[in-house]
């Protein structure tokens, strides 16, 4: 999934792992994962200089039985031989769908002075948005005593009121423990197969299990405002929210700390443009992000984020939006409030976000009134036509 312009929402957990010297990487995939494998391809290969150095995409092979992955738990039990094989002395199982960055090297200092077996990233959040999140109970040493998945109500945590502990979905793992949590959790017929929901809470009253405060992380080079930056994107909404998050002169999340590299794959492509088109037209972008490629050719960009090779031809405006890789938006067209999907042509005179109800017919509105249009199949695209 791209986000901010150029990445992908992959780029960030990788970029943690790698920054925080973690280069023994597998990436389980499964559904509609051939973009996903070829962004690895062209941006997270090591060279295979070392054999502990790799991020290696690992589809569903069905080890286990006929089924794709029942469960982020299920997940990693399908894939048991490849812990076997490797030996590790510590399992980390990280998410990729959130937008952050960690130095996972501190939770891992958290996990061994604690004598952990599992430690669990976690994030205060409001009581009231408890029921949105897997909810961690702890005693003063920060060991796990509870985990609820998505409580109506929530404790508040100590010496915190009305703010209680939100697990982030990435863990460290003792590797013994992990392996016999899964192949017990394999074998019950009334489990989710989920770290969650299942395998974490069945682990409290054997093993120390602690809750890392994500809170205390920091990364070298940024500002206080840029710290415990977390945002989960897996509705539309949240999405939009995040992208737009980057515009800002100092925003929450920076992605101009050298300290802290957001890799991702590189592209041969020039750089952005902006120029003058007929009558002296000047194309211009305010408040935005935008990617190489992309050419404001007499049009005008406001507050939104475009991706690669975006084209923004005379007399144009997108305002508040996401538009991803090869968009194209014709002369006149108005756009607003709107994720756009790639390769998208918008017709001359156009105008979206501006009337919903005819929106709604074409395209598809989430809750919040943002357009969504969805990906267009690749079209031949013309060479420098900037003056137009």
């Amino acid at each position: 999934m791209p986000f901010g312009g150029k990445y992908r929402i992959i780029d960030f957990v990788l970029s943690n792992l790698v920054n925080s010297g973690i280069y023994s990487i597998y990436v389980l995939v499964q559904w509609r994962s051939q973009s996903l494998i070829e962004h690895l391809k062209d941006g997270w290969q090591f060279g295979g200089l070392l054999p502990s150095h790799f991020i290696t995409p690992v589809p569903a092979q069905m080890r286990m039985g006929e089924t794709w992955y029942q469960g982020t738990a299920d997940a990693i039990f399908q894939n048991l031989n490849l812990l076997d094989d490797a030996k590790p002395e510590l399992v980390a199982v990280f998410g990729a769908d959130h937008i952050y960055r960690m130095d996972i090297q501190q939770m891992i200092e958290f996990h061994v002075e604690h004598k952990a077996a599992v430690t669990v990233a976690t994030l205060p959040v409001p009581v009231e948005e408890a029921r949105n999140f897997g909810v961690v109970e702890i005693d003063s040493g920060m060991r796990i005593t509870a985990f609820r998945e998505k409580p109506e109500r929530a404790e508040s945590m100590p010496g915190a009121p009305g703010r209680c502990l939100a697990s982030m979905g990435n863990y460290l793992f003792d590797p013994q423990v992990l392996r016999a949590a899964l192949v017990e959790d394999a074998q019950r017929s009334d489990s989710h197969h989920d770290f969650g929901q299942d395998l974490i809470p069945a682990l409290i009253e054997r093993v120390p299990v602690y809750a890392y405060n994500f809170m205390t992380n920091r990364i070298r080079g940024d500002s206080e405002q840029n710290l415990s930056y977390w945002r989960d994107v897996g509705t539309l909404d949240a999405y939009y929210e995040a992208n737009l998050d980057l515009r800002d002169a100092r925003p929450h999340l920076n992605l101009y700390n050298p300290n802290w590299p957001l890799r991702t794959a590189y592209y041969n492509q020039p750089p952005a443009k902006f120029v003058f088109a007929e009558n002296g037209r000047r194309g211009q972008a305010l408040h935005s992000v935008i990617s190489e490629g992309s050419i404001i050719s007499g049009g005008t960009v406001r507050n939104s984020v475009l991706g690669r090779s975006v084209f923004v031809h005379s007399y144009s405006e997108v305002d508040d939006s996401i538009l991803m890789d090869y968009v194209e938006v014709g002369r006149h067209a108005r756009i607003r409030r709107a994720i756009i999907d790639k390769n998208v042509y918008i017709p001359e005179g156009d105008e979206i976000g501006y009337d919903l109800d005819r929106d709604r017919r074409r395209f598809f509105i989430t809750d919040s009134g943002i357009v969504v249009i969805p990906k267009a199949p690749k079209r031949e695209r013309l060479g420098d036509i900037s003056l137009l």
